[in-house]
């Protein structure tokens, strides 16, 4: 009988399981939020993750539960487990990636590096920070918030003054972060995977070039991290996941500093957009580690086919229609790029699809997936 992998969260992360699934001979379900999830492509039901009856009933029968994004509440992970659910990642790991507080209280007891950073319960408590940071700082709300939203750089209280308002509902978790504004160079991304018995397996250290607070493109493995910047990336990571336990793939994202530091910025416990390149670049892609890693399977290679894979996001899409429509046409343009369309209809700023190239020259690997994902967002 096939091994069975239940999904929560109905987005293009559960999509990009399902080929690798098959491939591996897995049974995959999914739990969508809406009917035309993203997801649709695999066996899905329609319900509230938020509901314990309804999360239990669509755990009947799979092996592991995994996600597509971090947002379970607490209460349903531990219903899980204490149902006998084998739940990947745990719930003890996905708190730290739910909420930013106990990310940096964690991370700074361990000793890893990470900005400064303060907890912030009235608007004296940022004044404080500002004061001491060159009046202008980075504020974050606890939980919830992703590509961009739920983050400000300010230099006064009244900037989120809103969000001080709003402290007192349970769900923020009482208390806003406050962090340094970070003079880097670069953001870089380290993935590894790790399986409840132990293995770890670690992808090259890449480049993430965000726009407007939403990841762009990666460069893989990142330019110039050969060596010490590849050596220090890959021990945070390994240390990231082996001190709290996750099981799955992790993502870390990071910062290069100017004065060379690498700081960890946030962290993922899922596929991670950083890591897409590896369906196209890698031997193991994260979508196919992370299935083999939450059923303790033996994690699979993580070497490269060429000497730089490039990802760039199709955001927005085309006004015309779905991707789809533009396919032929890039194809015959285009036989080298890899299109990955999600099948979700065009809105601004939203992903809908990614193109990867790969190549031996990086400047036109670049200008290929470039122009490829541009064709496409019209």
């Amino acid at each position: 009988m096939a091994l069975r992998v239940g999904v929560i969260g109905g987005g293009q992360l559960a999509r990009m399981m399902v080929p690798p699934a098959v491939h591996l001979g897995l049974e995959i379900s999914v739990l969508a939020e809406t009917e035309g999830s993203s997801a649709r492509l695999a066996a899905t039901q329609v319900g509230d993750y938020h509901d314990v009856e309804t999360v239990l009933a669509f755990a009947r029968g799979v092996d592991a539960i995994t996600f597509d994004h971090e947002h379970v509440p607490q209460t349903v992970l531990r219903a899980l487990v204490d149902a006998g659910v084998e739940v990947h990642p745990s719930p003890e790991a996905l708190f730290v990636a739910q909420d930013k507080l106990v990310m940096r209280e964690r991370l700074s007891a361990l000793g890893l590096p990470v900005p400064d950073w303060a907890r912030l319960e009235t608007a004296a408590d940022l004044d404080a920070f500002l004061a001491d940071h060159g009046g202008r700082v980075v504020v974050k709300t606890a939980r919830g918030g992703y590509d961009g939203k739920g983050v400000r750089v300010v230099s006064s209280s009244h900037e989120v003054a809103d969000w001080f308002d709003g402290l007192s509902d349970p769900a923020t978790g009482g208390a806003l972060l406050a962090e340094e504004l970070v003079d880097f160079r670069r953001e870089l991304a380290q993935s590894v995977a790790r399986r409840p018995s132990g293995e770890i397996v670690a992808w090259p250290v890449v480049e993430s070039i965000q726009r407007d607070g939403v990841c762009a493109e990666v460069l893989a493995p990142a330019p110039r991290s050969t060596g010490r910047i590849a050596d220090i990336a890959e021990d945070i990571a390994r240390r990231v996941a082996t001190e709290l336990g996750v099981t799955g793939v992790l993502a870390v994202e990071l910062f290069e500093t100017n004065d060379d530091r690498i700081l960890i910025n946030e962290l993922a416990m899922r596929p991670h957009n950083t890591g897409h390149w590896s369906i196209d670049g890698s031997t193991t892609s994260q979508f196919e580690q992370h299935l083999r890693a939450v059923l303790d399977l033996p994690l699979g290679d993580t070497g490269t086919h060429a000497d730089w894979s490039v990802m760039v996001n199709v955001l927005g899409g085309p006004s015309d229609g779905t991707m789809a429509n533009r396919l032929p046409a890039l194809m015959a343009d285009q036989p080298g790029a890899k299109v990955h369309d999600y099948g979700k209809e065009p809105r601004p700023g939203r992903k809908v699809g990614h193109v990867t190239t790969l190549g031996d020259d990086l400047d036109d690997v670049v200008y290929r997936a470039r122009a490829a994902a541009e064709f496409f967002a019209g």
